[in-house]
């Protein structure tokens, strides 16, 4: 408990501001995407993005609304996690999650996607009884009813990798956390497809979204030269 609570105080301010900043960023960036795209004309251009060969193979496993919700939970804690390492890292992943951020911003304006719940026979299950199908009627309620919109790339898979990219082979954090962020990540990707949230091509761009600009920002490495640059003013 002393180890938990020691950990709890290692956690740098600026870890805890930027969880919440985030999480409420991408809510913002989701709703905001939405109404541009509605006042600009180019839901006009909204596309199914579904593979019947595949997404019409994956069932519908109502349990995993609860997966799908604590990824809002899970996103909180990335930057806060992320923050217990090395600043270098930590700014490399603000600006990569950054960067994956509004790639799928762009998109979701340029590139729309949607959902016919209604067509898919996703209403009807939603309303049968059991809590975890109320739960799933109440996600679908939230996010458009009978039409769902932005599903291409899922931000929820996006963010959630990113999460675990933070922090993977990061020393400061435990071996137990990093297995268990994948754990997570992994199981929230599973989850968009398993609530019909999302169609499977969805999570594949939420993955490769994530992994490019996690790859190129390590590659670039921004965060290095902006503290090299700062050393360099402190010195002088």
């Amino acid at each position: 408990m002393q180890y938990l609570k020691n950990r709890i105080k290692a956690i740098p301010r600026y870890g805890w501001i930027l969880g919440i900043v985030y999480f409420v960023l991408q809510y913002s960036m989701y709703r905001l995407a939405n109404w541009i795209s509605n006042m600009t004309g180019t839901v006009s251009w909204a596309f199914v993005p579904k593979l019947p060969f595949i997404d019409d193979r994956i069932p519908v496993v109502s349990i995993f609304v609860v997966i799908y919700l604590f990824s809002y939970v899970f996103w909180i804690f990335g930057p806060i996690i992320a923050s217990l390492t090395e600043k270098e890292n930590f700014i490399n992943y603000i600006i990569g999650l950054s960067a994956a951020y509004i790639i799928g911003f762009l998109i979701f304006i340029f590139a729309p996607t949607y959902m016919d719940r209604a067509a898919e026979g996703l209403l009807q299950i939603a309303s049968q009884p059991g809590l975890c199908n109320r739960l799933l009627g109440t996600v679908y309620s939230s996010d458009g009813s009978a039409l769902a919109f932005n599903l291409f790339p899922s931000y929820h898979c996006l963010i959630s990798i990113y999460c675990y990219l933070g922090i993977r082979q990061r020393t400061e954090v435990s071996k137990g956390i990093r297995i268990y962020s994948l754990v997570m990540a992994l199981l929230i990707c599973l989850s968009t497809v398993l609530t019909k949230q999302h169609y499977f091509i969805d999570i594949i761009g939420g993955l490769g979204i994530s992994l490019i600009c996690y790859a190129v920002v390590q590659k670039v490495n921004p965060a290095g030269r902006i503290l090299r640059r700062r050393e360099k003013t402190a010195a002088v």
